[in-house]
């Protein structure tokens, strides 16, 4: 089983191309295009500010190039990626075909593109139909994934597009495409109020599920944790995947876990998620 994590929390502190040699060094296989810097979203406004980051000029794809090749000159390539978010923002949805062409000039197999949270099954296949043409002339599968939204009033999490087996199944059986996949949050379904647990998301998504976002929580928050650290089951997590025969990566998304740590001791919390993801596989591997 093949490792990886998103670059997007340690990219933040010392830049994707440092970032990708440390993850390298740190013993994964692969690397995670997190892309949310391609869009400066002011959540409060729901809108979106300017921004001068690579990803959102006019040579992205040459910033994408130089990743790419960062990685491969470092023995490990990129696996999968996620486009910006929130979906519900018209103008980061203009984004999505950016992030669709980034991640096959990266090497990617896979593009997380996140339903619109309050929106149907058969309303969210409406912009994956109209998405996966273009992904197909590029290779790369468009994966959704389970959301949650929040109620104040309960201090918990809420429905939200795919946060149940149901009705994730219900988002990609709809489509009908191949080339729309499952990719499972593993901390959203592990969520009080929301989720349906990660074991019964796994057997009821069987062969549809092709990527996962690993963190935990206190199986309550949306803690974004190193795996190991909280409340998740990840031994009876690793017991299901094998179960269905899971044949994707595990991706790390575990990006809380770098916020204190500086640009002097940020490498040592890479060894320490690539620890983590390795005590994971070798769980997968026992079964």
């Amino acid at each position: 089983m093949k490792i990886s994590t998103e670059i997007c929390s340690a990219a933040r502190k010392i830049g994707e191309e440092k970032t990708i040699e440390y993850l390298a060094k740190a013993g994964f296989d692969a690397w995670d295009f997190s892309m949310f810097d391609m869009c400066k979203y002011d959540w409060g406004k729901k809108m979106l500010l300017e921004n001068s980051h690579p990803l959102a000029g006019n040579n992205y794809l040459a910033f994408a190039r130089r990743l790419k090749q960062i990685g491969l000159d470092n023995g490990i390539v990129c696996n999968q990626s996620h486009a910006p978010f929130p979906t519900a923002c018209d103008a980061i949805r203009s984004y999505f075909k950016r992030a669709i062409e980034c991640t096959a000039e990266a090497g990617g197999e896979i593009c997380v593109i996140h339903p619109d949270n309050n929106k149907s099954a058969q309303e969210n296949a409406e912009m994956y139909l109209e998405l996966l043409p273009f992904a197909k002339e590029h290779g790369v599968k468009i994966a959704t994934e389970n959301m949650w939204n929040w109620d104040d009033e309960k201090d918990e999490s809420s429905f939200a597009a795919c946060a149940t087996a149901e009705d994730f199944v219900e988002h990609i059986d709809v489509v009908n495409d191949d080339f729309l996949v499952a990719c499972l949050d593993l901390g959203h379904a592990e969520m009080r109020g929301s989720g349906t647990g990660a074991v019964n998301m796994i057997h009821a998504l069987g062969h549809r599920l092709q990527a996962l976002h690993i963190h935990d929580n206190d199986k309550w928050h949306d803690s974004h944790q190193i795996p190991f650290s909280m409340n998740i089951d990840f031994e009876a997590i690793a017991k299901a995947l094998k179960d269905i025969n899971y044949q994707g990566y595990f991706t790390l998304e575990a990006d809380n876990y770098l916020k204190n740590h500086t640009t002097e001791n940020v490498f040592d919390g890479i060894k320490d998620l690539a620890q983590s993801a390795k005590r994971l596989a070798d769980m997968f591997e026992k079964y």
